[in-house]
């Protein structure tokens, strides 16, 4: 377990990869915000959250759990479940924005986010 990475995956490398030359600038992992969004859009308040189906309990082929050693891998997987739930809540009520990119829906997740931000992109550069 301690080769499992939180930051630099390749399904994160893939969202910022698309999303900097689609000419978004964003802010890895920052500190100040609860749950250390993977991307943040400080021009449009947005935090991406890229997560692994498997451990965050995605409802999908990618997600199952194991059906051996239980005890351990339940009470892991629906903490990091609940601690999901607690830190998108917190970042809401901050008035963040939050996009969830699954592993698996990877190239729909990453189009829908895209498509959002460049709403927010024309909102904000036509005259109000």
């Amino acid at each position: 377990m301690s080769r499992v990475r939180n930051r630099g995956t390749t399904p994160e490398r893939y969202v910022r990869h698309a999303a900097w030359s689609a000419g978004f600038r964003y802010r890895l992992n920052v500190r100040k915000l609860p749950g250390f969004p993977d991307l943040t859009f400080s021009k449009y308040k947005t935090a991406v959250l890229v997560q692994g189906c498997f451990w965050h309990g995605h409802d999908c082929r990618k997600g199952r759990r194991p059906a051996t050693n239980q005890e351990f891998w339940n009470p892991k997987l629906d903490g990091n479940i609940a601690r999901d739930a607690a830190n998108q809540a917190e970042l809401r009520a901050l008035g963040w924005t939050v996009f969830v990119v699954w592993e698996c829906r990877l190239s729909q997740d990453t189009e829908a986010l895209l498509a959002y931000l460049r709403q927010l992109r024309e909102a904000k550069a036509s005259p109000a």
